[in-house]
């Protein structure tokens, strides 16, 4: 199949909805990989006995902690649930706005009337921008139940059948005895950057409520605004280097950019228009690979150490994108590392290489800010891979960067253990 491409303006007609391989090859690390540092003993356990080293008690391991409900002022892990339209929903992806989250226990329970009762004026008080108010149920048949189809929609419920959310909050629920360190059922407030605010059991449904109309604008959660903990670093391109890359884009054309997945164990890639717009082009130019490389070494990587103490020495996905107006261009809120094939991602950087050429577009972290980062051309805009981010549309003309992944020699281990949980839209790492 002929490759589809674009040119420098692209139109809908020219684009084939189909997205690109992996590379199989070419991950090489951003310098040659040092030699692993060897421990060596300190001049006292060197002149020690043989066997007295033997007979020193090795320290033990503590524990696994049995599961607990979560409290207070502690963050939620990743976590995915069923709703009604989406068999694997994010639960992180309602960072940036204010979660009242209600674990029910069975019908048949008294508890279930007292937190179904105040639902109605739950509705008036939701707000999918501000204010959400979820439910979440592991009992069984909990699609079909009358009380709950009444409020699905209205509000967000989760069918937590697999116990995805219950687990990972340390919630019993309606399919498990009470124990000992597990709340059985009740309310959590969880603020803008998914920490537990407040714990509300189930007879003060409307406390829980109260307190959730009260609260501030989300961005004021903390008391005042809290800056997103990235960096804006000019001057990584030059602007002959950024027309470069603009030049290579402009001759091969970009191809329908994917949104990458995890389903029955598998990393795969799939169009999905509802969550991305945006066309890319794999650099397979091994001149301008490694340039661009060269680049992020000396002039990036060193800033992302000072800032971060993180040591990067590899990068990965040389690819040029294109947010086009005319189609919207835009990638609604993600994280880059949230599957097996993704795990292994430390750094997100977007450099733009036409900062002068759009309108609208820019990065906004809604856990942290409003606040919408758009860099120079040339410059570089970098942050972890595991915050909550969202490229916003493009309201006129074309944004086109580079957008690469960095990590270390200890996350590309990661990187090749997972190959086996690869589907074939990605393809095997190598390198």
């Amino acid at each position: 199949m002929a490759k589809a491409t674009t040119k420098s303006k692209p139109t809908s007609s020219a684009r084939k909805p189909r997205t690109r391989r992996a590379p199989k090859a070419r991950k090489a690390p951003l310098a040659p990989v040092e030699a692993a540092e060897t421990e060596t003993a300190t001049p006292a356990e060197a002149a020690e006995p043989a066997a007295a080293k033997a007979e020193a008690p090795k320290p033990q391991a503590p524990a696994a902690p049995a599961m607990r409900t979560v409290s207070f002022g502690e963050a939620i892990p990743l976590c995915y649930s069923a709703t009604r339209t989406n068999p694997r929903f994010a639960f992180g992806s309602l960072g940036g706005r204010y979660v009242l989250l209600g674990f029910l226990p069975a019908p048949e329970h008294p508890d279930f009337a007292k937190m179904m009762g105040p639902m109605r004026r739950a509705m008036d008080v939701f707000d999918a921008a501000n204010r959400v108010v979820a439910l979440a149920t592991a009992m069984e048949n909990s699609r079909t139940h009358p009380e709950l189809l009444a409020v699905d929609g209205s509000l967000l419920v989760f069918h937590d059948d697999a116990r995805g959310i219950h687990d990972t909050f340390g919630v019993t629920g309606a399919n498990r005895p009470a124990a000992q360190q597990n709340m059985p059922h009740g309310w959590f407030v969880l603020d803008p950057s998914m920490r537990v605010m407040a714990m509300f059991s189930a007879d003060v449904t409307d406390k829980a409520l109260d307190m959730l109309e009260a609260l501030p604008d989300p961005m004021l959660h903390a008391g005042v605004g809290t800056p997103a903990p990235v960096l804006i670093i000019p001057r990584v391109f030059e602007p002959d280097f950024c027309k470069a890359l603009l030049a290579y884009y402009t001759k091969q054309g970009g191809e329908a950019s994917g949104v990458t997945r995890e389903r029955d164990g598998k990393t795969l890639v799939e169009l999905d228009n509802s969550a991305k717009k945006r066309f890319d082009c794999l650099i397979e130019d091994e001149a301008l690979r490694r340039a661009a490389m060269q680049r992020v070494y000396w002039r990036l990587a060193p800033q992302i150490q000072k800032a971060f103490q993180f040591k990067v020495t590899r990068m990965e996905r040389y690819i040029v994108c294109c947010y086009d107006a005319e189609t919207g261009g835009y990638f609604k809120a993600h994280r880059d590392n949230t599957t097996k094939g993704t795990a292994h991602r430390r750094f997100a950087v977007s450099i733009n290489l036409n900062a002068e050429e759009f309108g609208g577009g820019g990065v906004m972290f809604p856990e942290y800010s409003k606040t919408i980062y758009n860099p120079p051309t040339g410059g570089a805009l970098v942050f972890s891979c595991s915050i909550l981010h969202e490229a916003l549309p493009i309201t006129s003309g074309q944004r086109y960067a580079f957008l690469p992944f960095l990590y270390d020699d200890a996350a590309a281990e990661i990187r090749r253990a997972n190959n086996a949980f690869l589907d074939e839209s990605v393809g095997n790492y190598t390198g």
